[in-house]
């Protein structure tokens, strides 16, 4: 089914033509030959979303532990990943039970729960616009502090060493043009998608990446970044996540994640990045995902 951006975006359109376009979307959109191996699992991928029927016709009870053991999975990897961590004996009565919170992580967690029930619930009714993806940082933040506002300090990414030592990995976009970059954010996917010049799988991290560098929050981008990733996926037929933890496989391979994302956002403010090393190391992750549920299947 198609995917729109809000009501509002129309409207706003003309008022964002003084501000450059999503690089990456953009960047994308122009080019007329992709890398091979991209091609070949964007081809493969297709071919599991077809045949992603007839593993969901398993036993209910099968289908109904999958899903639960993938929703404790996402939670739990998504935060740890940002740090964010729990007791073992604690996640099943903060993430399946309604056991009282100790603590902000158990907090957080939660809430992450709470947006992934939204999305598999609802993912046709949510538009990718900025209030669903304010909704999903106010959510995954356990609506704590500035949940669900855009950052007002410029805020890079920093990698910061074990003897002390610290870089900037990344330059992100200034505070003051973080409004404008997420209103055309939502309006490039919304063309992308319309104008069908680019794979909706590879517009899909085209969206992680330029969300990614743009990083509107002050806190919470790589957990929302994770939640979108998960919503595109299902308004584009690919609900894998539903019963493999997209999440778990991106904190498995937490790395080479790193290490694409910095790649692929080089010289990303001049529109002049590498975006394929983000590209097919997302892809890596939905095939293996697909994988893993046919295992499972079997």
């Amino acid at each position: 089914m198609p995917i729109t951006c809000e009501a509002s975006a129309n409207n706003i359109r003309d008022k964002v033509t003084l501000y450059p376009k999503m690089k990456t979307l953009q960047q994308l959109a122009s080019i007329r030959n992709i890398p091979t191996s991209v091609a070949w699992s964007v081809a493969d991928l297709a071919e599991k979303r077809g045949k992603q029927e007839l593993f969901t016709k398993q036993s209910p009870q099968r289908l109904r532990a999958l899903r639960e053991h993938a929703l404790i999975e996402s939670a739990v990897s998504s935060n740890r990943i940002e740090g964010v961590t729990i007791e073992q004996s604690r996640v099943k009565p903060v993430i399946i039970g309604k056991s009282l919170l100790r603590d902000r992580d158990e907090e957080e967690i939660r809430g992450y729960r709470d947006a992934l029930k939204l999305i598999h619930d609802q993912h046709n009714r949510l538009s990718i616009s900025e209030k669903t993806i304010k909704q999903l940082h106010v959510m995954s933040r356990a609506k704590i502090g500035d949940a669900g506002k855009y950052k007002t300090k410029d805020s890079d990414i920093i990698e910061k060493y074990a003897d002390g030592r610290s870089r900037i990995r990344f330059k992100t976009v200034s505070a003051k043009r973080t409004p404008s970059f997420m209103r055309n954010l939502v309006i490039a996917w919304d063309d992308t998608l319309e104008e069908k010049k680019i794979h909706p799988l590879i517009a899909v991290a085209a969206l992680n990446l330029d969300f990614l560098c743009i990083h509107p929050f002050r806190d919470g981008n790589g957990r929302v970044s994770r939640l979108l990733l998960l919503l595109v996926c299902y308004q584009l037929g690919f609900e894998v996540g539903r019963y493999i933890s997209l999440e778990r496989l991106i904190e498995e391979n937490k790395e080479r994640y790193y290490e694409t994302l910095e790649e692929s956002s080089q010289n990303w403010h001049d529109g002049k990045h590498d975006p394929w090393p983000f590209v097919n190391y997302l892809l890596f992750i939905l095939k293996n995902a697909y994988r893993e549920f046919e295992k499972v299947g079997q």
